[in-house]
């Protein structure tokens, strides 16, 4: 047997989206997300997380990351679960990109935890409680230390658990029992953000995942949960595993998921252009080796 289906307010299967530029990298490419975005869904995503990591949010300008939302949810309409990334180092701030995502057209909020500053626990929950009673929408924390900095611990998981807004993590605390924990005593919705721990995380009673793999890879990404929710264990773990060579090559390899991420789609004509400064773009080798990989998972059943 294998847990119930967990509360999934934002859909099981989430890709955390690039976010496609101009050649030149200086202006979006919002035609290009929409058809990204289209393809992404049709391809086995339930909903989006857009202006991310993997959507180089901190290179993006505010307008921009607006602009991203409300041409994405014209594409997509109201139906789709679009969470908008909104977090930022100054609590000021992050309210006021909450806002005018939501505005957009955002169904949710990623807020990922204030980092450089590294703040105590008290003053992280205070972040995101005032993040979540500015809004109307549900929250996503975003837990993801080796960025940032700072844990959110689990004992202020399960004090921001009991805001009524606030609905989700975005797990890439890479802590597998202290998620496990929370999950055992509060009703958040936990998303795999790492791509390893997608099926592991579900068995621990998860909703699903965040992923940047899914850019180029949804479908397969997505059947390990498929058949662990039929209760097929035996082939959800054939299904995770031959994921596992494209996700190290994409996340584990030394190079930023949004590295490549972009050279594999780019490889494969999709929609995607150039990354930011300072990021720097991957080499000839590194595509082709993607590109290898990404043929060797497509290609099986």
């Amino acid at each position: 047997m294998t847990l119930p289906a967990p509360a999934a307010p934002f859909g099981r299967a989430l890709c955390a989206m690039i976010t496609p530029f101009s050649p030149a990298g200086d202006a979006l490419d919002l035609p290009g997300a929409q058809k990204l975005a289209a393809g992404l869904l049709s391809g086995g995503c339930d909903g989006l997380v857009l202006n991310g990591t993997t959507g180089e949010s901190p290179t993006t300008t505010d307008a921009e990351k607006t602009a991203l939302v409300r041409a994405v949810r014209e594409a997509v309409g109201p139906g789709t679960p679009l969470v908008a990334g909104v977090g930022s180092a100054d609590t000021a701030h992050t309210v006021e990109l909450a806002l005018a995502a939501e505005r957009a057209g955002a169904d949710g909020l990623l807020v990922v935890a204030p980092y450089y500053s590294r703040p105590p626990q008290a003053a992280l929950e205070a972040h995101f409680r005032r993040v979540a009673d500015a809004v109307s929408v549900p929250v996503m924390l975003y837990d993801i230390p080796v960025r940032t900095g700072v844990r959110i611990e689990p004992e202020t998981m399960l004090r921001l658990s009991e805001h009524p807004r606030i609905a989700a993590v975005k797990d890439c605390a890479y802590d597998l029992l202290g998620s496990a924990g929370v999950l055992a005593r509060t009703g958040l919705a936990y998303y795999a953000g790492s791509e390893e721990l997608i099926l592991p995380l579900r068995t621990a009673g998860g909703t699903g995942y965040v992923s940047t793999v899914a850019n180029a890879a949804p479908g397969e990404l997505r059947a390990a949960l498929d058949a662990y929710d039929r209760g097929e264990v035996a082939e959800a773990t054939r299904q995770y595993r031959r994921t596992l060579p494209l996700v190290e090559l994409m996340m584990a390899a030394g190079l930023p998921g949004t590295v490549t991420a972009k050279a594999l789609l780019n490889a494969l004509g999709m929609p995607a252009g150039p990354v930011r400064e300072p990021l720097q773009p991957a080499a000839a080798a590194v595509t082709e080796a993607l590109l290898t990989a990404h043929h060797d998972l497509t290609a099986q059943g």
